[in-house]
């Protein structure tokens, strides 16, 4: 089982990676293709942009999380607001876990007689409310300065039918749940660079520090609460080790 739980990951990661590659080639095609003639646009002419991100997390090695979407508004040339909203990921080193797995298991080892599932879902959301500050650039390219306060939740829970979770138990029922909330904040530099009328890509690295809060793990087992894993906190910095993200927007 551990075999096909790690190859089912594997697989996962290689897919996750393959589909990173195909986006990065998509960008790059467009900036070799876009016109001579681009150029940022003014905050007169164009107030919004609406963009998504392909993030990137080096905590732990380099692992691509799930994408987010980000709405700017440009006060001035100078001056922009942002609002980021993503599913999926805490912002910590782990990357790729599926949101719902499913396993069965068997009275006898070959996989014969009565069975047993674990049913695992989980669900996360970040949001990010932060301010930009863009210098001159040129005429193509605006570099920026931003600081962001980081919100985010996610949720865990496993279902065990005539099981243990890890094996078939006649008659066991129990459910685990649990959740987590994040907090913290994020300073970054990046940059626009546009391809076409009102079309741009850019990359943005950003340094951080965030706090996480689990909530007490509740065990029911057959209808009544059969125990706690406790609640805890954890914080970390990424200094040294940077978050960033691939970037594609439209402003208008």
């Amino acid at each position: 089982m551990k075999q096909l739980v790690d190859f089912q990951r594997k697989l996962a990661q290689t897919l996750k990676q393959t589909t990173m590659k195909k986006f990065m080639i998509f960008v790059s095609a467009l900036t070799l293709s876009g016109t001579m003639f681009a150029q940022k646009p003014a905050s007169d002419d164009a107030h919004y942009s609406l963009e998504g991100l392909a993030n990137l997390n080096t905590t732990d090695g380099m692992n691509w999380t799930a994408p987010s979407i980000r709405l700017r508004y440009f006060v001035n040339d100078n001056i922009a607001a942002r609002l980021q909203f993503g599913f999926g990921g805490d912002g910590t080193s782990v990357a790729g876990v599926p949101s719902t797995e499913s396993y069965t298991y068997f009275e006898n080892p070959d996989g014969t007689g009565a069975s047993g599932t674990q049913e695992i879902k989980r669900g996360a959301y970040n949001l990010q409310l932060g301010a930009e500050y863009h210098l001159k650039g040129t005429e193509k390219m605006s570099p920026y300065f931003a600081l962001g306060v980081n919100l985010g939740g996610g949720s865990y829970d496993e279902t065990w039918t005539n099981s243990d979770g890890t094996s078939y138990v006649n008659g066991l029922n129990a459910t685990v749940a649990g959740g987590y909330s994040t907090f913290g904040v994020s300073l970054g530099a990046g940059f626009d660079y546009y391809i076409a009328e009102n079309l741009y890509v850019g990359l943005e690295m950003n340094l951080s520090k965030s706090n996480v809060s689990y909530d007490a793990g509740v065990v029911t087992v057959g209808g009544v609460v059969a125990g706690y894993e406790p609640a805890y906190k954890e914080s970390y910095t990424n200094i040294g080790a940077a978050h960033g993200s691939v970037r594609i927007g439209w402003r208008f």
